[in-house]
């Protein structure tokens, strides 16, 4: 059963994100009052899960979910997606810990999902009309709209901003998937969850979004995880066009 009547679950996935983590508990529930925030926390050493734990104390619509070390990214959404699932949240929210993706686009995000019964994920998306970067030299800006044109072209999809983190999933679509299968991590995840939805006929739709580099702590991207991202992409792209013939 759904935990009071929440009307989402928003998983917010930490690592030493003691800097940031009240303040976005904080936005998020001032965006969406009606919203449980769920933050997975991979055995941070700056006590991140003991400032949610005081919070949550305070606060019952705050939940913590402690894991033994630093897990990844996506399987600290699969853990949260499994835990709301498990609670019956009718939707599952992604959202960085580090202030980057704006809580005030909250409601849009989830509106999109919760008012259109075909509509399975709303993506909040910097490069669709609207959408923008705040703080990211052009040479980042490039690498990103170079990474999503070339994923975008190899997959087949029509989605502009297929590795962005902030999204909303309907939940009924999310407990169709093989969740033990998904083992991608960083934007690769994002893309993986994506072909998930759009494999289950389900309709993906932008949401423009002002997105905003971190202002605190440090970047967990890695050069692995974009060669990671660019070997999986290929792959997949190859892998769908021989199903389709």
């Amino acid at each position: 059963m759904t935990q009071g009547n929440a009307t989402a679950l928003v998983i917010v996935p930490t690592y030493d994100e003691a800097e940031n983590v009240r303040a976005v508990t904080a936005a998020v529930l001032d965006a969406v009052p009606t919203a449980h925030l769920l933050v997975v926390d991979d055995g941070s050493p700056d006590g991140t899960a003991d400032i949610v734990r005081e919070i949550a104390r305070a606060d019952p619509r705050v939940h913590l979910l402690e894991r033994s070390g630093k897990l990844g990214l996506g399987t600290a959404y699969v853990a949260g997606f499994r835990w709301g699932l498990d609670r019956g949240y009718p939707l599952l929210v992604e959202m960085d810990a580090d202030g980057s993706h704006p809580a005030d686009r909250l409601p849009a995000l989830v509106a999109a999902v919760r008012d259109d019964q075909d509509v399975a994920l709303a993506i909040g998306s910097r490069w669709v009309p609207g959408g923008s970067v705040v703080d990211w030299p052009l040479r980042r800006q490039a690498l990103s709209r170079g990474a999503n044109t070339y994923a975008r072209l190899v997959l087949g999809i029509d989605v502009r901003d297929i590795t962005a983190g902030f999204r909303v999933y309907r939940a009924d679509t999310v407990a169709r998937m093989d969740l033990d299968s998904v083992d991608s991590k960083g934007y690769c995840f994002q893309v993986d969850m994506t072909l998930r939805v759009d494999d289950l006929g389900g309709r993906i739709v932008e949401v423009p979004i002002r997105f905003r580099d971190r202002v605190h702590g440090v970047s967990k991207m890695s050069r692995s995880i974009v060669v990671e991202a660019m070997l999986r992409v290929t792959q997949w792209g190859v892998e769908r066009r021989f199903r389709r013939r």
